[in-house]
């Protein structure tokens, strides 16, 4: 005899004791991550190991802690890691266009940046000082009487060379000229005119000469300019060179262990001496279109500055940097622009950092998902794990336009990238991206449940006790705790499982403590906790109430009473996304002469999924194996769902389905007070499906509102049982006999309950006992086959007959 389950197999009760404490408040708070041992082990393997391409991708639900997790995880190890090195960008002195790059000690890039500020402010005021002292202006003007002197002589000589040939130099608007004399005063042109032509031509040939002798002396004083300027500018570049020289050695030394530092410094000085007269306030003359406002010195000054990009002087350790917006500049940092005078301009100290740059040297933790929907950002990634550096280029450059901007030198890259996203994903990237698996060696995969051991159980507490101390929350007691635990393996769906979906917990805990603020009490009690699961509940129920009220007014034909010949009540599970609840749906099963065997009407229109006609195809195994080694199966049994308009999925029904079947062949009612779930394989082994503690909870809602009759219940796989977490209202019932549920190992045990008529065994001589279901199943079947068959020889008969006449 075929025996419901007992209560205590109907919910799994946590014993509030076991905590040994009152509240979650004397629990303390978790100090490790619950449950995921396994993706633990493979993160600590990925950080550990160093080889190139042990990138990390952890798989896992939304919900599960993974984000929090995995950047908890990542800043303990990163205390025990050395802080990596700052970046600064300066200007190339050679290529402004493609700014240099500078690794500093952690911490010293600020330092570095005022140093070179100081070293151009300090420098360009005592460059200025020595310019404007008395000993810089006698030097000056020594150098450039001695020049004076030295032109006035050579003009002079010349002079004199005219005088003795009767001419005078004259300054005029065309420079100078030699022109003759008469009575000790230059000669008119008239004058010259009333001369000889004799006279004339010796004149001319006299001022030829004297021009030419007048043109080398300019020559020559030209020369004298030329070198009086580079004495100058050699002087100036002395003067500034000694004046700025303690300044520039006395960082040569600071930095003296990094070159790349030093020969800044050496490029400042050079081009200070290079550029000497901006610093004494000698400005270019500027075209008229430029106003008068332009900041001339200070953008001159701008190239000296350091662009530092990554600071690392607040750092303990490794940098950890979540970067949920993983778009390309995000990344990989920008190139910015100003505008100046209606155009856009940039250098050198508007490149700005990424995210790689933050971690570089540490973890990187990226949502997959967003990664991959931002263009670009993908494949750049790719690049530059395989290249080990980061290059910051113009994005529309990827688009195929070519724009004339700035190369920033590449960065070295060393560190871990943590991608976060679903299973799903994991697995598409390596099926169809070639680089995936070269890149992202380690899966670390989070569980969405646990084992409910009394240290997990205790692990649960101690996470509400960090939740509540974190947000402020009123603490749990501990039978609030108890039933916490009892929602968590009702999550899991299973009596040894836990829940790890820490997201949807805490929304629990949070709403539960509001509750309790409400009420003004001090500690949230397992009534709130109730309240919140119910409330939630309620709130995405409208759905379910719907139908459970066309249900009720007979909208939906669905009898829980009484007893059908063919007709069954299946269960199904309706999932709406936040909330899953179960439905029960009306099967009907007619059946008729034919050769057609088992017609799935849903699959004929269509509404039935593949899974759903493959459990309809292995009910045409069963019967051929159990009923047809001695005939043929010459039925046409359609099956149907009655009402059913949005489709069918799943092989859950099966065994259903298969009750109805043997019903409508035996002539014997089923109960219309029992449904029914679970698969069923060929040979009559009924098989564990999902969402069981939905489908009864559903046919036992259908029944309460319609009026528990105390015969009413469900009958589910016995491989099912430990997924079993009813309502406490539910347990209830079955503990009062308001409702039973059954649990069967194979068809021939529920269709003993469905029918209370035993299926029967197969005797020695190949038939069943008499009366069993499968008895008259089996001569049910015969008679259809021999039908058939008479048919088949009535119509012969009745063709040759034709024929004859």
């Amino acid at each position: 005899m075929i025996t419901e389950l007992p209560v205590e197999k109907l919910r799994k009760i946590c014993d509030a004791s076991r905590f040994g404490c009152e509240t979650s408040q004397d629990i303390g708070m978790l100090d490790t991550i619950i449950g995921q041992d396994r993706a633990i082990h493979a993160l600590k393997f990925g950080l550990d190991i160093p080889s190139k391409g042990f990138n990390i991708y952890v798989a896992g639900i939304p919900g599960t802690g993974r984000t929090t997790a995995v950047r908890r995880f990542l800043e303990e190890s990163a205390v025990h890691q050395p802080v990596p090195s700052d970046w600064c960008y300066v200007n190339n002195f050679q290529d402004s266009s493609r700014p240099n790059a500078i690794e500093l000690p952690p911490g010293r890039a600020l330092e570095f940046q005022k140093d070179i500020e100081t070293l151009v402010q300090n420098g360009t005021r005592q460059v200025r000082n020595a310019f404007e002292s008395e000993e810089y202006a006698l030097h000056r003007d020594s150098v450039v009487k001695s020049v004076q002197q030295q032109k006035q002589a050579i003009l002079e000589k010349v002079g004199q060379l005219a005088q003795q040939e009767g001419f005078v130099l004259q300054a005029t608007p065309m420079g100078l000229l030699t022109l003759p004399l008469v009575d000790g005063k230059p000669m008119s042109e008239e004058t010259f005119m009333q001369l000889s032509k004799e006279e004339q031509e010796k004149l001319l040939e006299k001022q030829k000469k004297l021009q030419e002798a007048l043109e080398t002396a300019i020559r020559q004083t030209r020369l004298l300019d030329k070198d009086v300027t580079e004495n100058l500018r050699k002087l100036d570049q002395q003067v500034a060179g000694y004046a700025i020289s303690h300044l520039v050695n006395e960082l040569l030394e600071k930095y003296q262990g990094v070159p790349e530092v030093n020969s800044f410094i050496e490029n400042i000085r050079a081009d200070i001496l290079e550029n000497v007269g901006q610093f004494k306030g000698e400005e270019e003359e500027k075209p008229a279109a430029v106003p008068a406002v332009l900041p001339q010195r200070t953008l001159n000054l701008r190239k000296y500055q350091v662009n530092v990009l990554v600071d690392n002087s607040t750092l303990k350790g490794a940098p950890v940097v979540v970067e949920m917006n993983p778009t390309y500049a995000n990344l990989f940092g920008r190139v910015e622009q100003e505008a100046q005078f209606g155009t856009l301009v940039t250098d050198f100290t508007l490149i700005r950092s990424g995210a790689l740059h933050r971690a570089n040297g540490g973890y990187l933790v990226l949502p997959v998902e967003e990664l991959l929907r931002n263009p670009f950002a993908w494949d750049s990634l790719k690049r530059a794990l395989e290249n080990e550096e980061i290059v910051i280029e113009d994005v529309i450059e990827r688009l195929g336009f070519t724009t004339k901007s700035l190369r920033p030198e590449p960065i070295p890259l060393e560190l871990k990238v943590v991608l976060i996203g679903r299973t799903d994903l994991y697995q598409l990237l390596l099926a169809y991206d070639e680089h995936f698996a070269e890149l992202f060696k380690v899966k670390a995969d989070f569980d969405i449940v646990m084992d409910r051991t009394e240290a997990r159980e205790h692990d649960y507490a101690a996470f509400v006790c960090g939740l509540c101390e974190l947000e402020h929350l009123k603490h749990l007691d501990r039978f609030a705790l108890a039933r916490l635990v009892e929602h968590g393996s009702r999550l899991a769906g299973d009596q040894e499982k836990l829940s790890t979906h820490f997201g949807q917990l805490s929304d629990l805990i949070r709403e539960a403590s509001f509750y309790a603020s409400q009420e003004q009490r001090d500690y949230t009690s397992d009534e709130h906790i109730e309240r919140a699961i119910e409330a939630r509940y309620y709130r995405s129920s409208r759905i379910r109430e719907r139908l459970q009220e066309m249900i009720q007014r007979g909208i939906i034909k669905v009898d829980v009473t009484g007893s059908k010949v063919g007709q069954i009540n299946g269960l199904s599970v309706l999932d709406m996304g936040d909330i899953a609840f179960g439905q029960p749906s009306r099967i009907t099963v007619s059946i008729g002469l034919g050769r057609e065997g088992l017609i799935d009407i849903e699959r004929e229109a269509k509404l039935g999924g593949p899974i759903h006609t493959k459990g309809v195809l292995i009910l045409s195994g069963y019967l051929a194996e159990q009923f047809a080694q001695d005939k043929p199966l010459s039925l046409a049994a359609r099956l149907v769902f009655e009402q059913n308009y949005s489709g069918v999925e799943g092989d859950s029904a099966s065994s259903t389905e298969l009750y109805a079947i043997l019903s409508a062949l035996s002539g014997l009612p089923i109960r219309q007070d029992i449904a029914v779930t679970g698969s069923v394989n060929q040979k009559g082994e009924v098989q564990a499906i999902g969402g069981v503690n939905e489908k009864v909870e559903g046919f036992f809602e259908t029944c309460r509102l319609q009026g528990l009759t105390g015969s009413q219940g469900v009958i589910i796989p016995e491989s099912n049982v430990a997924n079993l977490m009813l309502k406490p209202e539910v347990v209830e019932a079955v503990k009062d006999g308001k409702f039973h549920i059954w649990a069967v190992k194979t068809i021939d045990e529920g269709i003993e309950i469905l029918t209370g008529v035993k299926a029967g065994k197969r005797l020695e001589d190949g038939s069943f006992e008499s009366g069993s279901v499968f008895e008259r199943v089996d001569r049910r079947l015969r008679e259809l086959a021999e039908t058939l068959v008479s048919f088949g020889k009535k119509d012969s008969n009745d063709k040759e007959k034709g024929a004859e006449e």
